[in-house]
């Protein structure tokens, strides 16, 4: 679900459905706010992208939509299908000082996912994974965060009770 804030109230502006077949368990925003990850139980990442009103109105009169004017809306325009062989717990995408976009990911099948956006377009960027961590922690990753300012850090946590912080090189 989609929240908004109108004069201090908020209110469901939005549903998101249909792409996941499980439990997502974490969404992350990229910085710029025009793209949104989430992961699932269903082992996947679906790659999210906000459009405008106009975006929006100039997709639905294509698809043959009511043209209404009201908010944007989210689309999902690529799936990692097998990001992990568990449930993907966290993601999270790189800061914008960081420079690289890349999104981290980590789940049950403790290990620890860098990916990044190698081609396509903005409506159907295409992924690899550029890096990983096998036997991340002892037992399931629970949530992988970038470093808020340079990107070059992440720090995760696990069902071990542990906080590692690993260096990341391009």
């Amino acid at each position: 679900k989609v929240w908004a804030e109108d004069a201090g109230d908020w209110y469901c502006a939005l549903t998101l459905s249909n792409v996941h077949t499980s439990t997502i368990w974490s969404i992350a925003l990229s910085p710029g706010g025009v793209r949104m990850i989430s992961g699932s139980a269903d082992e996947s990442l679906a790659i999210w992208r906000c459009y405008t009103v106009a975006e929006k109105n100039e997709f639905e009169d294509k698809d043959g939509g009511d043209g209404m004017e009201s908010d944007g809306t989210w689309r999902c325009v690529g799936k990692l299908p097998s990001a992990h062989s568990g449930p993907v717990y966290s993601v999270d995408c790189a800061p914008s000082r960081a420079g690289h976009g890349r999104i981290v990911s980590c789940g049950g099948d403790d290990r620890i996912n860098i990916y990044r956006e190698v081609g396509g377009s903005p409506e159907a960027p295409l992924f690899t994974v550029d890096a990983y961590a096998m036997k991340a922690h002892d037992g399931d990753v629970n949530c992988v965060k970038w470093h808020p300012v340079d990107g070059k850090m992440i720090a995760s946590v696990g069902d071990d009770g542990r906080v590692n912080i690993w260096k990341f090189t391009m």
